[in-house]
């Protein structure tokens, strides 16, 4: 392993850690960070390029291959975390801009970090890989469709905004990601080991400037915001695993599509929201970024030791 590798590895260990160092950073000096919100939609812009230098043929191979799974995972993704945020806002009653920001995150495609997770758990990797890439270039069009129907209850929502903002920071990106892998092979080679270091840096940077930008209405509504992400989450997790479960998925499975479910692309979710609401908007989005980098690592130890007994137990 060379010294970018081991960086890398440590940054995405103690990932929460340092979104939870930003964030209290951002709390007790918001001055210091306010230059950043400009630059949020660049920073997600960079982890997509990263994440189009890193797409394998292979990926998509596997949709071929395996069908059932990958459709399963695709669908999932964009109708339980939805959903989920829909019923939350309501139960809750929550006000606009929050439901909103809970809805949008909801909307979002699954997060890289999920691919980790699934890896942790012993689940399947390479499944969980072709979702999250299925997920997000679908993105573009299903992301602004679902806040559509689901937030504009709450606040006026533009199709035609949303869509051309998830071309701008998703599709672009990776399409420019993917070409670099083409066309500059040896140099993107050579890069692909400070890829993780890059994405932690720049989703810890994302939180600090909503957090800076809201620091006043997350003290008023922090604790209610951290309370309806954790059920999100957590109900993600369950519900993903459920409907794998109904469809008589194998273990390893049906680990990759609860953890695909529950697991979000947070960024792009702080990203529209400061783009195109208020600021508080994001704040879901932000504290979902904190939140499933605790959840995904401690859900994926449980699966990867109940793995070792079931493997043990089959040795005996």
């Amino acid at each position: 392993m060379n010294t970018f590798q081991k960086i890398g590895k440590f940054a995405g260990d103690t990932f929460a850690l340092w979104v939870l160092l930003a964030a209290g950073l951002a709390m007790w000096i918001p001055q210091y960070f306010a230059w950043i919100s400009p630059w949020i939609t660049t920073l997600l812009g960079i982890v997509m390029f990263g994440m189009g230098m890193t797409l394998k043929l292979e990926d998509f191979k596997y949709v071929l291959m395996h069908p059932k799974g990958v459709i399963i995972g695709i669908f999932g993704q964009f109708t339980i975390m939805p959903l989920l945020a829909f019923a939350l806002a309501k139960i809750f009653q929550l006000p606009p801009e929050i439901a909103v920001g809970v809805i949008l995150v909801g909307c979002c495609p699954g997060g890289t970090a999920s691919n980790v997770m699934t890896f942790l758990a012993k689940g399947n990797t390479a499944l969980s890989v072709t979702i999250t890439s299925c997920t997000t270039l679908l993105a573009p069009i299903i992301t602004p469709a679902l806040i559509y129907f689901l937030a504009s209850e709450w606040l006026p929502v533009s199709f035609m905004a949303m869509f051309m903002s998830v071309v701008k920071v998703v599709l672009i990106p990776i399409i420019l990601g993917i070409l670099a892998q083409m066309f500059f092979k040896p140099v993107v080679e050579k890069s692909i080991d400070i890829l993780p270091t890059i994405s932690v840096i720049a989703i810890v940077l994302i939180v600090a400037a909503v957090v800076s930008g809201s620091r006043d209405k997350i003290l008023e509504s922090g604790l209610l915001i951290l309370a309806i992400v954790i059920l999100h989450n957590g109900l993600g997790y369950a519900l993903g695993y459920l409907l794998a479960k109904l469809f008589h998925m194998d273990y390893e499975d049906k680990k990759a599509v609860a953890i695909e479910v529950g697991m979000q692309n947070s960024g792009l979710g702080a990203s529209l929201a400061a783009t195109h609401f208020d600021p508080i908007s994001a704040v879901p989005s932000a504290i979902f970024s904190f939140w499933h980098n605790i959840s995904g690592p401690i859900l994926a130890t449980y699966w990867a030791k109940k793995s070792g007994v079931k493997e043990d137990s089959k040795g005996h």
